[in-house]
């Protein structure tokens, strides 16, 4: 298979060492001394495009995947104002669209473990519960994608939580996240249910880059040559 990388930083070339590891083509890197590159033509030369920029990027990054008509893989987090509206493009199109805010497939069983736990405390109000990030002093937004992921699923499982808050309180209805953003940190995260009597807690905690990056190309071998919008469990199989 074909990949174009869009965003070739450090999450850009773990990419490629998984791309190649996995015995795919890199056609097309694209960096902030390239963009002008990004175009039509140098597109089509890519089965999957696989995109992790920065959210002010992110949505005129697809957009021209999409009038390219190549499927397009994205991590990039904090553009979820515009995701709806490309995510139409990508339908109107008949082009293949993959987000998440989290490609790891250990983050993605988090993901599952949280909503389970969430559900099983719902009515069990004596519970404050928090999310806790930390991420690489690099990463632009705060708190990340995973982190409001999670706050997201307490939510709608848990009926006395109204929404989340950036340091926020529990007491007033909502699901606060911490978020803290240190040295070369790849991702960790803590969701904890806290009484007077006791705590629950559960953690996930990266070690690398490594495993954001092979979901990454799993999810660009998984869409190529599908239309229609994807995501990380329709990937794993998880239903």
């Amino acid at each position: 298979m074909q990949i174009a990388i869009i965003g070739y930083g450090k999450m850009g070339q773990a990419i490629e060492r998984a791309a190649l590891l996995r015995n795919h083509e890199v056609v097309l890197r694209i960096t902030t001394e390239n963009i002008h590159e990004l175009t039509k033509a140098h597109l089509q030369k890519a089965d999957v495009a696989i995109e992790f920029t920065g959210p002010e990027a992110a949505a005129a990054n697809l957009v021209k995947c999409i009038d390219a008509g190549v499927n397009v893989v994205s991590g990039t987090t904090g553009w979820n104002d515009h995701l709806q509206r490309v995510q139409e493009y990508a339908l109107a199109n008949g082009t293949g669209m993959l987000h998440a805010s989290n490609f790891s497939i250990g983050v993605n069983i988090f993901f599952e473990v949280n909503k389970l736990l969430a559900q099983l405390m719902n009515g069990h109000s004596e519970y404050d519960v928090f999310v806790d990030e930390t991420h690489h002093v690099h990463k632009k937004d705060k708190p990340g994608g995973t982190a409001i992921t999670l706050a997201e699923q307490i939510v709608e499982r848990i009926k006395n939580r109204k929404g989340w808050a950036l340091d926020g309180r529990p007491s007033d209805g909502i699901v606060p996240i911490h978020a803290a953003r240190s040295g070369e940190v790849p991702g960790t995260h803590q969701v904890k249910y806290t009484s007077a009597i006791d705590d629950i807690e559960i953690i996930h905690t990266a070690h690398s880059r490594d495993g954001f990056a092979l979901g990454a190309v799993l999810a660009a071998e998984f869409i190529a040559g599908k239309s229609g919008i994807f995501n990380m469990r329709d990937v794993l199989g998880i239903r």
